[in-house]
């Protein structure tokens, strides 16, 4: 596949098989996804490897559709609230870049939001000031979502003079 295939049949998966995502192949997406657009090369974002009993005290509605790999990405926080916007988008990017990267693989992923909530950030630990950008469900997917209508760009386009 190239790219923008990928980026077009890549979905977020709900159901997952119980295979095991290969390890090496894990590290070798975050490592490679570690060179995402980050404003100064602040590089801020941190993983945390979700165990079994994390993952039961976040008590998720569907247990993050049984995907054998779960990870919590934060982004660390800035000197300034310009910095802390700019190390949210980065790390944004950097999830995204992963999304990506295992999709391409035939790995499917779920981005949650669910570490946001004031239990979560108690539950992963979450320092003060860091944002929980999203809990990452990896996995092989069970069933891949059609694609729903997406807007013509050229509705979401202004130009200036």
């Amino acid at each position: 596949m190239n790219i923008g295939e990928i980026i077009r049949s890549r979905r977020n998966i709900k159901q997952f098989k119980s295979a095991p995502v290969d390890q090496a192949k894990l590290l070798s997406w975050l490592q490679t996804v570690a060179y995402a657009p980050n404003h100064r090369l602040t590089e801020p974002w941190e993983i945390l490897v979700i165990g079994p009993e994390t993952r039961r005290k976040l008590n998720h509605k569907t247990d993050f559709g049984g995907a054998p790999v779960l990870l919590a990405v934060l982004s660390q926080p800035g000197n300034s609230p310009l910095q802390r916007e700019e190390n949210i988008a980065a790390v944004s990017c950097f999830i995204d870049n992963f999304l990506l990267s295992a999709w391409e693989e035939g790995v499917g992923t779920g981005w949650s939001s669910l570490g946001a909530a004031a239990s979560s950030r108690a539950t992963l630990g979450v320092p003060e000031g860091y944002d929980v950008i999203g809990i990452i469900a990896v996995g092989y997917p069970e069933a891949v979502p059609e694609p729903k209508a997406r807007t013509e760009i050229t509705a979401k386009l202004k130009y200036l003079d």
